[in-house]
């Protein structure tokens, strides 16, 4: 007859301890991969909007740096853009970025020239909105506001995630965020 032998207590007990050990080491990797996955995501879409940035006005310059009503304009994957127009003798605005789809310089944009900005340059966007209420209740993943003045007008596109709502506009903008500049064509990232 043979007998049948299993593990014994000290041998599950061992396992368990080392089961264990793993579980403590792992855990913070865990823990922090969801953070790690919004920093992630934001700077593809940032790096996704600059590069359509650079894309618009590269068509722009194809076409020969078309010009309508004294504005920089172009068609850019079936939809027109107004850019940004050099003043006379300035050197603080870079010429061809994209403003808006009216005829705004990048002194004049405004939170619905940043929506349309998200929604008509990019491929497939993420859902994006102006209205506070509307960025914690409803389905947006990102929310934007026009800040700055003169030149240094930007859009600002908050990722809705990493903010600290808890269901009230109280703290909307304390996530990371990406910030686009019209008159340099500038993309910049911030990660809080």
């Amino acid at each position: 007859m043979k007998r049948q032998a299993g593990f014994s207590l000290v041998e599950l007990m061992i396992v368990i301890i080392v089961v264990g050990l793993l579980a403590v080491a792992a855990l913070p990797r865990f823990i922090n991969i969801t953070d790690e996955a919004k920093k992630a995501s934001i700077e593809g879409v940032a790096g996704g909007f600059a590069t359509a940035v650079m894309s618009a006005r590269a068509q722009w310059e194809a076409y020969g740096r078309p010009v309508q009503s004294g504005f920089n304009r172009v068609n850019y994957d079936g939809t027109d853009f107004y850019l940004s127009t050099k003043a006379k003798d300035s050197f603080l605005v870079g010429e061809g970025y994209p403003v808006s789809q009216s005829q705004h310089q990048v002194n004049e944009v405004v939170n619905d020239d940043c929506v349309w900005l998200m929604e008509n340059l990019l491929q497939n966007p993420p859902l994006v909105t102006k209205d506070s209420t509307e960025a914690v209740n409803g389905s947006n993943l990102f929310y934007t506001t026009a800040n700055g003045s003169g030149v240094n007008k930007e859009c600002r596109y908050y990722q809705l995630a990493s903010a600290d709502t808890k269901g009230t506009t109280n703290n909307i903008t304390s996530g990371h965020y990406f910030s686009y500049l019209p008159a340099k064509g500038q993309v910049k990232v911030t990660i809080r």
